[in-house]
């Protein structure tokens, strides 16, 4: 009321004084000779013009003031790296990094190329609180585990478009056939997102948009090779007019690769790996008001496996098939008070293991077909001034059949429907200071209800040179299709859920030139899930009999109970004329609570100290050289338990790589690296190989 008042006063006075102005010339006007008075008078229309022009701009501004930001988490300006400042994934709008009280780390394009990583989870792994493992080499089972939560908890996104797995073990994203590709920005937003992103988001998001257009046509190439017959191909074409924005690309990579299982347990023969993936885009602005958006994903693998027992050479292969479809229908109403969004999107993965020795009989030894398919309503609506309400409906249904044809196994079939609502506030309180909160209700077709909340604040002082920020969520992830319906199921599983918050700070000194930032997080997380072994020997307990037979299993998912986390990221940057480093590192204690023998114990494949570094020198000519450091200490690879007291631990280690960039012209580049060094043996996966000392280079084109 007092700012309606306010306003409302200007109004009034601004008026009063148009309109009191010419009688006021009227008595000027007096006692001087014509000339002057039309001289006059042909100043008062000016001024009475710049008066007006000043008002009107006045009521654009008002206007602009209260516009709703767009209701999506790829909108055109970010992904086209107009405004590389901005984050998406926090509130699923358009908002400056400054704003967020979550932790999020942002890398534009320049980055990407200049890490030169082929693989997102080549990048993603040098980011703060990220720790990533790998079955083997490229290609091969990959999982990102964000502030020690699951892999199944890290929410992965594409042009917006969560990419759920309904056919993996956990409902985590494979990021093991995830290239690079087009990407021209990823942000990693870290803790818990549940109430915007619904199941999953426990640990973080991870949010990647490919490139969009900023001229009428353009395009890229990308083309480089290196050992073990690596070939990385990528190619685009895109276009912008008044209307009509899209783009085109395709990613081609082929790698005769490395032996799966590491040759220290027996794997000598190569393990190659084929990946080919498209990604396309296009936006119809209708009118000004309303817009189409279609977004598609596809790739297509084959990957050479190795035996996890027995002999581990074998001749057996993977086909995975992964595509992603979106169509959303964009409305603004009320000069862009309101904005929605109505979105489709269906994702699904396709995999088949096949084993030819076992010819003439059935070689399919696994055969996975997973399905998710999304209805959403989105809106943002401007309150008033700084205050915004992002509100939404989601209707989701998943379902997965699977089989073993080869060994006369059953079909795996399920189906769980999820509907949800949200809504979350954020604004500015008084200047450099601005709050969020949200809450969210999911109801799960075999698990009922559940209420979410969260809330946060960051505090930007200093010419936005000192921020604080602190940040509380809540989590929700139901157990996965396999986990309840595959013959290693459990229909006994509770839904895991979480609570968390997390506190830092981040200081810019010499005109942003030194950038410190540092925080601390915690998590408590109730009914988690793992797989547990069965015993060798000896009389098995009910639970290592597949469900309704008398047939043993080798194991079984099971809720933990308790688990807790929690931990420290530091993060720095320094540009000092010619000079680039950065650096980060993260503590993380995340341990089973669970009462018996497991308690207390760190879960695997998560270590507790992981660091990463990096030194670049730009030489006058444009020459770019540098260094970068990767360091992990030891981590357990399976989960104690009753069968498995001794399970086995992975070493620590440290990685080092070189790599160079040299742009020939304006349009043309060239680069190279040396990963691994050293040529360092060590294991993210127990008994599973990791890629030695190897070189790569190559060109990239930007038309």
């Amino acid at each position: 009321m007092a700012r309606l008042f306010l306003l409302s006063t200007l109004a009034l006075t601004t008026t009063g004084l148009v309109s009191f102005q010419p009688a006021l010339a009227k008595e000027a006007y007096q006692g001087q000779p014509k000339t002057d008075r039309e001289g006059d008078k042909k100043l008062l229309r000016k001024q009475k013009e710049e008066i007006k022009k000043q008002n009107l701009e006045k009521g654009q501004d008002k206007k602009q003031e209260v516009k709703a930001s767009d209701p999506d988490a790829d909108a055109l300006a970010v992904a086209s790296n107009d405004q590389p400042s901005l984050v998406v994934t926090a509130s699923r709008t358009p908002e400056k990094a400054d704003q967020v009280s979550s932790q999020v780390t942002i890398l534009d394009k320049a980055a990407i190329d200049h890490s030169q990583g082929m693989a997102i989870s080549d990048i993603l792994v040098r980011t703060p609180g990220v720790t990533v493992a790998r079955n083997g080499g490229y290609g091969t089972a990959t999982s990102v585990f964000i502030r020690g939560a699951e892999s199944g908890q890290t929410m992965m996104v594409i042009d917006g478009v969560r990419m759920t797995d309904a056919s993996s073990t956990n409902n985590g994203y494979d990021f093991g056939t995830l290239m690079t590709g087009d990407t021209s920005r990823i942000e990693v937003l870290r803790g818990s997102q549940s109430i915007l992103w619904g199941s999953q988001a426990i640990g973080g998001v991870v949010n990647i948009v490919t490139a969009m257009p900023t001229k009428p046509l353009g395009g890229s190439v990308d083309l480089e090779m290196g050992s073990h017959s690596t070939i990385n191909a990528r190619a685009a074409i895109g276009g912008k007019s008044d209307r009509i924005t899209w783009r085109l690309a395709g990613n081609n990579f082929y790698t005769k690769g490395i032996s799966a299982i590491s040759p220290r347990y027996g794997g000598h023969e190569q393990d190659g790996y084929h990946n080919r993936s498209a990604t396309g885009r296009v936006n119809i602005k209708l009118i000004d008001e309303v817009s189409v958006d279609l977004r598609g994903y596809y790739s297509k693998a084959m990957t050479d496996l190795d035996s996890s027992y027995g002999t581990p050479d074998t001749s057996d292969y993977e086909n995975k098939e992964q595509w992603m479809g979106y169509a959303g229908l964009n409305v603004a109403l009320f000069d862009n008070r309101l904005r929605n969004r109505f979105g489709y999107s269906y994702t699904q993965t396709k995999r088949n293991d096949i084993s030819p020795s076992m010819e003439p009989y059935n070689t399919d030894t696994f055969v996975g077909n997973g399905h998710t398919r999304r209805f959403e309503y989105q809106g943002s609506l401007a309150l008033v001034k700084n205050w915004d309400l992002v509100f939404g409906y989601e209707n989701e249904r998943s379902g997965i059949k699977s089989s073993s044809p080869a060994y006369g196994g059953s079909d795996t079939r399920g189906t769980i429907n999820i509907n949800s609502v949200y809504g979350q506030i954020k604004g500015k309180i008084i200047k450099g200071f601005s709050v969020d909160g949200g809450v969210r209700y999911d109801h799960h077709s075999k698990f009922g209800g559940n209420v979410l909340f969260s809330g946060g604040g960051v505090w930007a002082f200093n010419n936005d040179n000192t921020l604080f920020r602190a940040h509380y969520g809540e989590g929700f992830n139901a157990p996965s299709l396999y986990q309840i319906y595959s013959e290693y199921g459990n229909q006994n599983l509770k839904p895991e859920k979480s609570h968390g918050w997390d506190a830092g700070f981040q200081q810019r000194f010499f005109h942003k030139h030194l950038t410190i930032a540092a925080d601390y997080f915690q998590r408590t997380s109730n009914n988690l899930i793992a797989y547990l072994s069965c015993p060798y020997y000896g009389a098995l307990p009910s639970i290592c009999y597949v469900p309704n037979t008398n047939t043993p299993r080798y194991g079984y998912y099971d809720n933990i109970n308790r688990s807790t986390a929690h931990g420290v990221e530091v993060n720095a940057s320094l540009d000092i004329k010619r000079v680039s480093l950065s650096g980060n590192y993260t503590w993380t204690s995340v341990k089973d609570r669970s009462e018996g023998v497991d308690y207390g114990y760190q879960l695997p494949r998560r270590p507790k100290n992981t660091a990463n570094g990096s030194a670049d020198y730009h030489w006058k000519f444009g020459l770019v050289t540098g260094i970068a450091v990767r360091w992990a200490s030891k981590s357990w690879d399976t989960v104690h338990s009753e069968y498995s007291l001794n399970p086995h631990m992975n070493r620590g280690y440290t990685l080092y790589d070189l790599r160079v960039e040299m742009p020939v012209s304006k349009h043309l580049t060239v680069f190279g690296r040396v990963e691994n060094l050293t040529d360092k043996y060590y294991e993210t996966a127990y008994r599973y190989g990791t890629l030695g000392r190897t070189f790569y280079g190559g060109i990239r084109a930007r038309l």
